[in-house]
This record gives structure tokens, C-alpha cells and sequence, in this order.
């Protein structure tokens, strides 16, 4: 089980494998095509020889160690040889023959043929002359044996070279991978809060790219988790003061002399209390939008004129008791592609921040615009606006323009423009034009079907 995982999931298993066996299978058909190729070339020099033999005898010339015919010399002196020569006339008188026990048949099939005497396999070329018919033959135990050893002798190099190869193969393998070895070991030996990147120096072009996005990762996580310490240390710092401010008034409670004064002091300890559920209210907003792109919910399509009739709907009471004139104006019925609630509570803190800074009697309008292929989300009010220096620094957290009067913890229009760029956009301040306040636009791709 452990050796089929390993083979399955192990990059350098699989590749040394694969390679050991494209050795193997390409050894062994070389082997085999060698070994035919060898054995087919010892025939072919066997049966030239034979051919050669039996035109000599032909032009009357006598290989050395064959009996002569009669009335000729005696050849030189021979013990043994290989080929039997059998010599016929015309007329089938059998004129000359070899040392051999091997009776050849009388009648043979001209050039080259296998026939077996005596259980015995030979191999016989026979050629007719003018006056006669010669027949050399071979026995082919022993030429076969010759020709397999011949042929072992031409593939024992490729036997040799095949184990070499595969230890070729091994280590050139496992020295292509050892900078992913590498690249393992520095990541196995880091910490968990350990985000520095991983050396990308003499990596593969495969490997590069993936190690480069890790690196991407690392920097993405550092800036979240920076983001998280800034957040929770801010955090902090802002919880301090409604607490403490919290505790005096309890002070303040305790000591009162009398019911009017106890009645004031709890007033403000309630309105104490809203305070800092609004602020905890809106910093854990704040943290889940901030982790909202890591939860992978994918968009969904979105009214937003539906949204904007909707989150006017929830406001007009507060803006009733301020007598701030809050309405919906156009209201396109297209569609964008995002997330329905993060994109109310955009909309939402937009309005509460206009209303927040609107005199009594002011206005403030909200619209959803056609601009070509966008939809635009405006709110705008009557209030002071915010000078073009803060308008940059109003969409950091906590930040509120100095000498404003309204009371909030500065974290609406963060939160807003979290949302917005979890949507790809952000938040575009200006003055407005027609009301003479603070105009506040959110760009959004028109879904199209």
C-alpha cells in the first residue's frame, strides 16, 4: 500500500519509474531487433560461403581438406570442416562426396533449401553445371549454434549499457528535483508566523511559477495578518475611551445626591452604553468584511435599486425625527454581480453617515445610475462635506475630520469602502453639485445575460 502511494504521488517515483521503464522496453527491443538483425547476417555469411564453395567447385578449383575427384591431385591435408560436398552427373551418377555419413539426396531443389537426414537438419544450396550438380551442404545445429553466439556477442554491449542507463536516469532525476527538496525543507522548517519568501534562485521553469505564487501567498497573509495586528491594536485604543468614559459615568451614578441627578447620570450611561454597542457593532463588521474575498462565496446577481429602496425604507424614521428630506431618486433596474448583503450595509452606512452630518432640515438623495456598461451608486447630502485634504484620510479606520460636531467612532465609510473593493471598486468623494454637501459615488460593472 505504501509502495502504491508512494508511486502514485511521489513526482520522482513516477518519473524515475517511467524512465526505467522506457529503458527496459526500448533495451529490450533493441536486443531483440540486434539479435534477429546478428542472426539473419551469420545465415547471410554462411550461405555465401556455400554459394562461394559451390562456384569454385564449379570452375573446378577444390576448397582445401575435400577429397579430389578422380585423376586430380590430392588436395591439401584437412581433419575436419563444416560443409559436405556432394558431387552428380547428369545421368544421377554421384561423382564426388565429401568425408560425411550424411547420404544428400539424389535429386535436390536448386539453390538454397532445408531438408533433414537422419533426424539431422541441414542446410543445402545446390547449382547445376553443364555436366553436373553440386550440392554443399551444413549441418545447422552447429551453425546455429555459431550464429546465436555471434548474435549474444552483438547484444551483450546494450545488456551492459542498459543498468547504466538507469543509473544515468536516477541521478539525473533526483539532481533536476533536489531544488524542490529544497524548496520543501525551507518551508517545513519555517514558523508559523514566518511569511518571508521563498528563494526562487535555480528552480525549474515548471517549478518557478508555483513557488512564485507561494511567494504571492506569503505576502498576501503578511499583509492580512499586519492588517489584523493594526486592526486589533486600533481596536483597542478606540474600546479604551467608551470604557472608560463608560465607568465615570457609573461613578457618576453612584454619586448622584438626588433623583434628578440620578436620572441625568443614567441618561448618560445609556447613551454611553449605545455608543460602545455601536462601535463593537461596527468593528465586528468591519472584520467580516475585511475577511469576506477569503470566504470564497461566489456573486450572485444584485438589484441595486432594490437595495437602495430598501435600506431608504430602514432610514426614513431616523430621518423623520431629524426632519432631513431622504428620498430615492432614479433607480435603474439593472443588475451587478456581487454580494447582496455587504453591499446594504455599503449602502446603509452611506446613508447613516449622510444623515449623521445633515443639519436638521437638510436633504439627502440616493440614486442608481445608468453610465454605459455601469451602474453608479450616488448618495449625496446638504451637510459641510468634507475638505478635499480628509478626503483620502476619511476612509481610514478611525479617522473622523477634526472640529466635526457629529459623534461617531470613524469606521462607516471604512467599512463602505472595504465592501467596495471586496466588489472591485472603492469609494469616490466629491462635493456635490447640486446639494453644495458631500457626494459619494460607487462604480459597479452592469451584469449583462
Amino acid at each position: 500500500m505504501n509502495l502504491q502511494r508512494l508511486a502514485t504521488h511521489s513526482l520522482r517515483a513516477r518519473l524515475i519509474g517511467l524512465l526505467l521503464l522506457a529503458i527496459v522496453l526500448a533495451a529490450g527491443l533493441q536486443v531483440a531487433v540486434v539479435y534477429r538483425q546478428a542472426r539473419a547476417e551469420a545465415d547471410g555469411i554462411f550461405d555465401y560461403h556455400m554459394e562461394q564453395m559451390a562456384q569454385a567447385l564449379r570452375a573446378g578449383v577444390m576448397p582445401p581438406g575435400l577429397p579430389a575427384p578422380p585423376g586430380d591431385d590430392p588436395p591439401l591435408p584437412a581433419e575436419a570442416f563444416d560443409f559436405f560436398v556432394q558431387v552428380w552427373t547428369q545421368e544421377g551418377l554421384r561423382v564426388f562426396q565429401s568425408g560425411t555419413g550424411a547420404a544428400l539426396p539424389q535429386r535436390a531443389v536448386l539453390g538454397f533449401s532445408n531438408i533433414e537426414v537422419d533426424g539431422k537438419p541441414y542446410r543445402v544450396y545446390s547449382m547445376q553445371s553443364r555436366t553436373q550438380v553440386i550440392q554443399v551442404a551444413q549441418d545447422l545445429r552447429p551453425r546455429q549454434t555459431m550464429a546465436r553466439a555471434l548474435a549474444w556477442r552483438t547484444v551483450l554491449p546494450i545488456a551492459w549499457m542498459a543498468p547504466l542507463l538507469m543509473l544515468v536516469a536516477w541521478a539525473v532525476v533526483s539532481a533536476s528535483l533536489a531544488p524542490v527538496a529544497r524548496v520543501r525543507r525551507q518551508v517545513a522548517a519555517r514558523e508559523a508566523d514566518e511569511l518571508a519568501e521563498v528563494s526562487e534562485a535555480g528552480l525549474p521553469d515548471e517549478i518557478r511559477p508555483l513557488v512564485h505564487e507561494l511567494n504571492l501567498l506569503f505576502g498576501r497573509v503578511r499583509q492580512a495578518f499586519d492588517a489584523q495586528k493594526n486592526f486589533v491594536a486600533e481596536a483597542a485604543h478606540e474600546l479604551r475611551s467608551p470604557l472608560a468614559a463608560l465607568r465615570l459615568q457609573v461613578q457618576g451614578l453612584q454619586r448622584a445626591p438626588d433623583d434628578a441627578t440620578r436620572q441625568l447620570a443614567t441618561e448618560r450611561l445609556l447613551a454611553g452604553i449605545d455608543r460602545a454597542t455601536r462601535l463593537v457593532e461596527q468593528l465586528l463588521v468591519l472584520a467580516r468584511q475585511q475577511a469576506q474575498p477569503s470566504s470564497g462565496e461566489p456573486a450572485q446577481p444584485v438589484s441595486l435599486a432594490e437595495l437602495a429602496a430598501q435600506v431608504v425604507a430602514d432610514a426614513a424614521p431616523l430621518a423623520a425625527t431629524r426632519r432631513i428630506d431622504l428620498g430615492l431618486g432614479e433607480a435603474d433596474a439593472g443588475q451587478v454581480n456581487g454580494h447582496a448583503e455587504p453591499l446594504r450595509i455599503l449602502l446603509g452606512n452611506l446613508v447613516d453617515n449622510a444623515l449623521k452630518y445633515t443639519p436638521e432640515g437638510g436633504t439627502v438623495d440616493v440614486a442608481v445610475r445608468r453610465d454605459q456598461d455601469q451602474l453608479v451608486l450616488l448618495v449625496e447630502d446638504s451637510g459641510p462635506g468634507i475638505p478635499e485634504a480628509d478626503r483620502a484620510r476619511v476612509l481610514d479606520r478611525f479617522y473622523r475630520v477634526p472640529g466635526s460636531a457629529a459623534t461617531g467612532s470613524g469606521l462607516g465609510l471604512a467599512i463602505a469602502n472595504a465592501i467596495a473593493q471586496l466588489h472591485g471598486t472603492a469609494l469616490a468623494l466629491d462635493r456635490s453639485p447640486r446639494l453644495g454637501g458631500l457626494r459619494i459615488a460607487v462604480r459597479l460593472p452592469l451584469r449583462t445575460v
